[in-house]
């Protein structure tokens, strides 16, 4: 199973028709197209298969057959299946990039389009959306590639109105999140998302460093300038994010995930993932298992009827 993205985050070069408002594609993974990357159009994503994990800006998360999010201009991102070695997912991606422009250039004529404006400015942190909307829009982006001209035109604008009215959507970059697109800081710390993605359960900043040819100290100061938070941190998120993976799809006790994930025991385990997931592992998996109408582990709240009973949380930190 292959986990590591391309190490170096590309400026995408986005070229359409000059008879369309948009580009619509269709691409496999492992493809030239599925890489680290950045773009001054915003992107609807549409995944059709698979599993894995989705990077964008700062965030780590995962994804499964009928993700749909927005991402925002020059927001780095990738979304990297679960495969083997040498397999091929078909027609995994259904990409849609438009740039801004071509809307606030139609705002003029058509005052409409100007409702847009909150979701236009939400797409800078990334959306991720679920529910009836993912479900809906998966749907209008697959019929849009059926249609051509004027009816593809309109399958779009109710693309954008039905995003754009949702509530069913999370933010997915972190508040303070600031998109870096120095090609050199960038391809550095992409190069270091690979080491840590290909040695989870061994990762160390002093060999991340090297590999960016500083000091432990000047790589920390760089790490947390060019990806916005530090080495540590994106650590734990990339390790917890296995783990939920590995909670809700294998049978793997939650003692071997700890190991597995690059914890050294239990306690320090189940700390940092009822700090990143509200629960701790025991219950996301139960969680996962019984799959909440409408919702996934991955977004789930702590809600009254799941709180962890602190006695019991002790114990198994024990």
């Amino acid at each position: 199973m292959s986990l590591r993205p391309n190490t170096i985050a590309n400026l995408e070069w986005i070229s359409k028709d000059q008879s369309e408002s948009f580009r619509w594609q269709v691409h496999d993974f492992p493809s030239a197209l599925a890489r680290w990357n950045y773009h001054p159009e915003l992107e609807i994503h549409l995944i059709r298969d698979s599993n894995g994990k989705a990077f964008v800006g700062d965030y780590i998360g995962e994804f499964g057959p009928g993700y749909l999010a927005v991402v925002g201009p020059n927001i780095p991102h990738n979304w990297v299946s679960n495969l083997r070695q040498g397999q091929i997912c078909r027609g995994r991606d259904v990409v849609l990039q438009f740039s801004q422009n071509i809307l606030d250039g139609a705002a003029k004529f058509f005052p409409e389009i100007v409702q847009l404006a909150d979701f236009l400015e939400a797409t800078h942190r990334g959306l991720e959306f679920y529910g009836d909307t993912a479900l809906r829009g998966g749907q209008i982006m697959e019929e849009i590639g059926e249609k051509s001209g004027y009816h593809r035109l309109l399958l779009f604008l109710d693309l954008l109105d039905l995003l754009a009215s949702s509530h069913e959507f999370r933010r997915l970059t972190s508040i303070n999140y600031v998109p870096c697109v120095d090609e050199h800081g960038t391809n550095i710390v992409q190069v270091v998302m690979g080491y840590i993605l290909s040695n989870l359960s061994k990762t160390r900043m002093s060999e991340a460093a090297k590999l960016a040819r500083m000091s432990t100290s000047t790589f920390s100061r760089f790490f947390k300038k060019n990806s916005g938070q530090n080495f540590i941190d994106f650590v734990h998120k990339v390790r917890i994010s296995q783990a939920c993976n590995l909670l809700a799809n294998s049978s793997e006790s939650i003692t071997d995930i700890c190991f597995a994930c690059g914890y050294n025991n239990i306690s320090n385990f189940n700390r940092h993932f009822l700090r990143s997931k509200h629960v701790i592992p025991s219950v996301y998996r139960r969680m996962s298992l019984d799959r909440f109408e409408g919702e996934t582990p991955s977004n789930l709240k702590e809600r009254p009827e799941m709180r962890v009973d602190r006695s019991t949380l002790k114990e198994q930190c024990m």
